[in-house]
């Protein structure tokens, strides 16, 4: 069954990894084909608007190598057997916030190509919500604020589930079903 996981995840992640060789390519292709249909006067790009996408374009390559080099499956060359699935892409946490910044990048590229350079304003969310992460796990637990769901939380009783107060109002009604427990 585990060897069976492996290979789930073997499979997730050289599905992932095409995706990811294409997405390096295409919006660099597309912001192109959209400056000449588009935007035919922005041509040649400034040296300003090529700065910026440099400047953008390194990250996300540094991001999709290190993807690369997390997630690509080891082989047997021999047999084809599976070595290693590798990590796996699809985990929560810092891989989902590189593949994040990598669509923000994307998303950048392409459209400053169709509809302008003052798209790459939209590239500024990738710092504030890593402010926002920063001050609500970190800086401001540190300073002593707690957080705003907790303030909330503090002056409520605790939260029952949905099946939890279905059975609560059951009680209450007095049904047989319901066994009530004597603490």
């Amino acid at each position: 069954m585990a060897h069976g996981a492996a290979k789930r995840i073997a499979q997730q992640n050289e599905q992932a990894l095409r995706n990811l060789k294409l997405g390096m390519f295409i919006p660099t292709l597309l912001s192109a084909v959209f400056r000449l249909l588009f935007r035919r006067s922005s041509l040649p790009p400034s040296k300003g608007s090529l700065a910026v996408y440099v400047v953008t374009y390194l990250p996300a390559l540094f991001l999709s190598r290190y993807l690369e080099r997390m997630g690509t499956t080891r082989r047997d060359p021999t047999t084809g057997a599976l070595i290693s699935s590798g990590e796996d892409l699809n985990q929560p946490g810092v891989t989902e916030w590189c593949f994040d910044i990598l669509y923000v990048t994307w998303a950048c590229q392409i459209c400053s190509g169709a509809f302008g350079d003052w798209f790459w304003w939209f590239y500024l969310i990738i710092p504030l919500y890593a402010g926002y992460k920063l001050w609500s796990n970190f800086i401001g637990p540190m300073l002593g604020r707690s957080s705003a769901s907790a303030a909330e939380g503090g002056g409520e009783k605790e939260t029952l589930s949905k099946r939890q107060e279905k059975l609560r109002k059951r009680s209450e009604r007095g049904d047989p079903r319901v066994r009530s427990v004597r603490k």
